[in-house]
């Protein structure tokens, strides 16, 4: 069994924590994970980013390079805070922490020098599948440092902003609300140990009685052009407080 066949079995373990133990795709979904890697590696180098987006799905389907094919974004949300800057888009659809410590292992940030760097990565941790179990909010915290580290090793000089992630289901009572609630907790203390900018849009997000409106999500997970726009709002005033 080679390396990367050990560390996917892993994930199914329910004596270590899978969120810390780099991995490959572990689910399917509406685009090639392997061309995505590819694509990073071959362009990353040419577009020489000023930001670099690191996330999931929510980030993948924004916009910018490498292209995706779905999009929910790339509008005038996208282009409010990233119009005429380099921004290379690390986010893959379904990734979870493991799954992003393997892509930072593997060149997608080998070589660069961004300004920024936004982490947005936890959701998909929170899920139960036949290939991954579901980790606890302290073992996803851990999973984000060791992200942070990563970052920090390849681009020292890096601005790193942590988004708490962002709010999911319609229910202010489901229980994956509730999980993703404890690991922004734990984001947040993480944020101030390390001496990272911390942004949590959540609030923003919901309506008056705690739900999550689907003109923000329209699955109550994926953001709506509304939705980005709360974030890119959000974004823009953050570096540019941080670039004063």
């Amino acid at each position: 069994m080679n390396k990367t066949a050990e560390s996917n079995k892993l994930m199914k373990a329910d004596t270590v924590n899978t969120a810390v133990i780099p991995a490959t795709k572990l689910e399917e979904d509406s685009y090639d994970w392997w061309e995505r890697h590819d694509q990073v590696l071959k362009i990353k180098n040419e577009i020489n980013p000023e930001i670099v987006l690191i996330g999931d799905s929510i980030t993948h389907f924004w916009g910018g390079l490498p292209e995706s094919t779905t999009k929910h974004g790339e509008g005038q949300a996208w282009e409010s805070v990233f119009g005429g800057r380099r921004v290379l888009n690390l986010g893959f659809g379904w990734d979870r922490t493991q799954n992003v410590l393997w892509r930072l292992d593997n060149g997608q940030m080998e070589g660069l020098s961004p300004e920024w760097v936004v982490i947005n990565i936890g959701t998909n941790n929170t899920s139960e599948t036949d290939n991954a179990r579901a980790s606890s909010a302290e073992e996803v915290r851990d999973g984000v440092r060791a992200i942070m580290e990563r970052v920090r090793t390849y681009a020292p000089s890096a601005r790193i902003i942590l988004m708490a992630v962002f709010p999911r289901e319609e229910s202010p009572e489901d229980p994956r609300r509730k999980l993703i609630g404890q690991m922004n907790v734990l984001y947040a203390d993480l944020a101030a140990e390390l001496g990272v900018r911390f942004l949590d849009i959540g609030q923003s997000m919901l309506a008056a009685d705690g739900t999550l409106p689907r003109e923000i999500a329209f699955d109550t997970c994926h953001l709506t052009e509304q939705g980005y726009q709360l974030w890119a709002d959000a974004l823009r005033k953050e570096m540019d407080t941080g670039s004063k």
